[in-house]
């Protein structure tokens, strides 16, 4: 297979590169890259020399072209993605994840290329605490541009099956954690802070709760849809490890050896979802897919791991991305 993984520098599409490379020698692995500040040409060194590396914009419709006209299969992971930057300045999410979903459907649509499209569980708001979990059937619910923007793409996607007989499948994701994710995020962030010294800043009384998966498994499940995936369905993915944002602070603290109550409350993001959960049935019984990283605890330990191994990757980057966050107006806060 000759294969087309747009934002394989970021955090998911590095990891799905590297297993890629590493699990299926017999692909042929170009990656599309624009480069802005989330993508790192440095999460590909390990597979650097067996793939084809181009910088370039997913809205470029010429360059795009050019590139699906030579593959058999695009894999579409390229996105504005973090929710704070969209509050700050929508536009950009608007250009990447809807005009550059766009320009990628075209392309695929021009040259009869199968197309998956990779997206969020954002998509669909928030859940109560007594709501079942999202599945491929939930009404599209966003609260942020970026989740907005997310679903415009998802629906693209669709209108193009319908209408042009596209062949394409799409994934909802949970939260994904794991090696090569930028220091903005909120395990990385905790992480680092701890290496530093620092203690953890939690979002208001951390009371949020995310259905977290380890980037690995997600690639995977994305591996199996592309293989075995009905065209036209929509997959979710999910681990079931359901975790309250202060319980997640609470094992890093201990795995650095800290009291569980060693950190800060901060000021919370305006708009912020309470609850995301995953229905993942379909995937795991139609497609027989399963998390290696059942044990959210024993992949948080080797996600540590990585970092404390991987200084040089994000040291870089990591007093700017802090400084982002006090200019946005983040501050620490007493609660009751």
């Amino acid at each position: 297979m000759r294969l087309l993984v747009t934002g394989g520098a970021g955090f998911i599409g590095a990891n799905f590169v590297q297993l890629t490379v590493a699990e299926r020698p017999d692909t042929t692995v170009t990656v599309l890259d624009a480069l802005t500040y989330a993508g790192n040409r440095a999460s590909l060194d390990p597979v650097a020399d067996r793939i084809d590396f181009v910088h370039g914009d997913i809205a470029d419709l010429d360059l795009v072209d050019e590139l699906v006209s030579g593959v058999d299969a695009v894999v579409h992971f390229a996105a504005e993605s973090h929710n704070d930057n969209s509050l700050a300045e929508p536009w950009p999410f608007v250009q990447t994840n809807i005009v550059g979903t766009y320009s990628l459907l075209q392309a695929v649509r021009r040259h009869d290329v199968r197309y998956h499209h990779v997206s969020t569980d954002e998509v669909y708001g928030d859940l109560a605490p007594q709501d079942p979990p999202f599945s491929e059937h939930t009404a599209y619910n966003p609260s942020s541009p970026y989740s907005a923007t997310k679903a415009a793409s998802d629906m693209l996607v669709r209108a193009w099956v319908r209408s042009f007989g596209l062949r394409a499948t799409l994934s909802n994701c949970s939260n994904n954690y794991g090696p090569y994710q930028h220091v903005e995020k909120f395990i990385p962030r905790q992480i680092t802070n701890l290496i530093e010294g620092v203690r953890p800043r939690l979002y208001g009384a951390g009371h949020q709760i995310r259905d977290w998966i380890h980037v690995e498994d997600h690639n995977r499940a994305v591996w199996d849809v592309l293989d075995r995936g009905r065209i036209g369905r929509t997959y979710l993915i999910g681990a079931d490890s359901e975790l309250d944002n202060r319980t997640v602070v609470e094992l890093l603290l201990a795995e650095f050896g800290r009291e569980p109550d060693d950190f800060d409350h901060v000021t919370d993001r305006a708009g912020h979802d309470q609850r995301y959960a995953i229905d993942a049935g379909p995937l795991r019984e139609e497609l027989g897919w399963a998390p290696r990283y059942a044990d959210f605890r024993a992949g948080l330990s080797a996600t540590v791991a990585w970092y404390r191994e991987h200084e040089s990757w994000w040291r870089p980057v990591k007093a700017a991305t802090e400084r982002a966050y006090t200019d946005a107006g983040e501050r620490t806060i007493s609660l009751p």
